[in-house]
């Protein structure tokens, strides 16, 4: 086998194994230890980063911020990475805000010339707008690495309803929607499902209780719809095509459709009662989309919140 080609296949496999022993990849490509150590010397100097151990199990290891080995892209798939990763400059926060600039950032200095032309001149032709939001999200890293590692985090939560709480959660994924962040998590203070705003966690730390993290390997990013709703009311709404797809927008909303064959849809699902301020200001805004059929709490709050607006206009 050619050096060159050797070396490629070594960078591959030592990012696989992370942890191996010299006589063992000796072995497995067919060349004397001594050769094997310098292809792993050649490896080093190339960026990527090994250390050994010495002892009796010891041997070499790949640090965690391994260098990735060469991928070849098309033209096509090269621009659509890049932009793939520049579309992400709308959001303040992002969980990994500095590697997704370093990662545009060599995506397009080592593009053909006539490359980066052709994204110069894509740049304000195409964007994909997600809107703007003050707030930052500063925990988004520790909550994704949480919900990875299935670990307990201590959060500050600031709500509405009750102010700044500390609570002690288990994240499950996180979400970006309209702009804002979004964690799903099993809250041990409510005893079930909650999803937060990413924005109102100000501070969160690994909890040191000793509290095991529960199996949660069934609760899944596709599941959003895994809050459980607190002091249940039934709300039921009939939709029009355009109503269905206003509420087709909002992503929260997605799992408690049902759409007909015509485009038209209604809503049939249990809410929580306290949510009812929250769904008040929404149907308001669907205006003549939505016939809202109960609860009639929640027909009374949209009665009230229209006396008050009228108030303000007269």
């Amino acid at each position: 086998m050619p050096k060159s080609k050797r070396l490629m296949e070594l960078m591959m496999t030592v990012n696989r194994k992370r942890r191996f022993k010299v006589q063992e990849l000796a072995d497995e490509f067919g060349v004397s230890k001594r050769t094997m150590l310098r292809d792993l010397q050649e490896l080093s100097e190339l960026g990527v980063p090994l250390y050994s151990e010495v002892g009796p199990h010891g041997g070499y290891q790949v640090v965690r911020e391994r260098v990735l080995p060469p991928i070849a892209f098309t033209e096509e798939e090269a621009v659509a990475m890049f932009f793939a990763v520049h579309a992400l400059r709308h959001y303040s926060s992002l969980p990994f805000e500095a590697e997704s600039a370093s990662a545009l950032s060599k995506f397009y200095l080592h593009m053909p010339g006539d490359v980066r032309d052709r994204i110069d001149g894509m740049k304000d032709r195409v964007d994909f707008i997600t809107p703007t939001r003050r707030g930052d999200a500063p925990c988004l890293a520790i909550l994704l690495d949480a919900a990875v590692q299935r670990k307990i985090l201590v959060v500050e939560y600031a709500s509405k309803e009750e102010g700044a709480t500390s609570r002690r959660i288990q994240p499950v994924c996180i979400y970006a929607n309209n702009g804002f962040w979004y964690c799903t998590a099993y809250c041990f203070l409510r005893k079930g499902f909650r999803v937060f705003r990413c924005d109102r966690i100000r501070e969160a730390a690994y909890d040191a209780s000793g509290t095991e993290p529960l199996d949660l390997g069934d609760v899944r990013l596709s599941r959003r719809d895994a809050a459980e709703p607190r002091e249940p009311i039934r709300l039921r709404a009939e939709l029009t095509r355009s109503g269905v797809q206003r509420c087709e927008a909002e992503l929260w909303l997605t799992p408690m459709l049902q759409v007909r064959e015509d485009g038209s849809g209604a809503i049939d699902k249990d809410v929580s009662r306290g949510d009812i301020p929250f769904y008040a200001e929404f149907f308001i805004g669907l205006g003549s989309e939505a016939v809202l059929e109960e609860p009639a709490e929640l027909k009374e709050a949209i009665r009230q919140k229209l006396s008050e607006l009228l108030v303000r206009y007269q």
